[in-house]
């Protein structure tokens, strides 16, 4: 097995776990005009003939508050894989540049495959919807929904995800120090490790032989399976 497996995980996620607080809505928030028609109760309206293997789970990760560095995470449901970008602030241009990004290098129909259905949080960050949801030429990219006010659980494969990074960078760590190769390289680790979830399987060993879209994906990203008995979930893995 490799440096943390499986069991040790499951022991530091019962350790750390917190209940989450009770539904708190906020008026201020559920009138925005970015969450018309995008809300969590729209988002369950429109997945009722939809599979859920459409959805991706979209995030920010911070170092310390309101300081420098932050991650962009997406988690896709169909199989847990989860993808980190780096950017330089938490400002919405920063996210719409990766959106960019995917799309350029994808493609827009490779594009539109893997990231038809997104739920996200009401972090300023995501609030410049129209950005993310149409590309350039003003043709529709993604839908987006979001979740309920101070209701993480909602899209809550990404948020115990992101238990796997605190692992290898602690809460309140400053992520200046890191460059987006030290995110693809936790990214493999994360996705390289088995979960009792899964099947014991690993997120990367359930992307099948036929997804070519996730395998254009891979490749455009640079990820690839770590051998299980070299994962490492540490924080000697991203050691400076």
């Amino acid at each position: 097995m490799g440096i943390l497996d499986v069991r040790n995980i499951d022991l530091r996620r019962q350790a750390g776990y917190k209940h989450r607080r009770k539904k708190k809505e906020e008026s201020g928030i559920l009138t925005q005009a970015y969450r018309q028609n995008r809300s969590y109760d729209d988002f369950k309206a429109y997945m009722e003939d939809k599979s859920d293997s459409r959805v991706f789970e979209m995030d920010t990760v911070k170092g310390k508050r309101g300081y420098g560095k932050v991650m962009l995470t997406m988690l896709f449901r169909k199989n847990s894989v989860m993808i980190i970008f780096l950017m330089p602030d938490c400002r919405a241009e920063s996210v719409i540049y990766w959106f960019n990004y995917l799309e350029t290098g994808l493609g827009k129909e490779v594009f539109h495959h893997l990231f038809e259905i997104g739920l996200t949080d009401n972090g300023s960050e995501f609030k410049r919807v129209n950005e993310l949801e149409f590309s350039s030429d003003n043709t529709i990219r993604t839908s987006m929904f979001y979740c309920d006010p101070m209701q993480s659980g909602q899209k809550g494969r990404l948020e115990k995800n992101h238990e796997y990074i605190r692992y290898v960078i602690p809460k309140g760590t400053s992520l200046n120090q890191y460059t987006q190769e030290d995110m693809t390289l936790l990214a493999n680790h994360i996705n390289s490790t088995k979960r009792p979830g899964l099947g014991n399987r690993t997120p990367y060993e359930l992307i099948t032989d036929d997804d070519e879209d996730m395998h254009k994906l891979m490749k455009l990203l640079d990820l690839s399976p770590i051998p299980s008995d070299e994962v490492n979930l540490t924080k000697s893995l991203l050691k400076k």
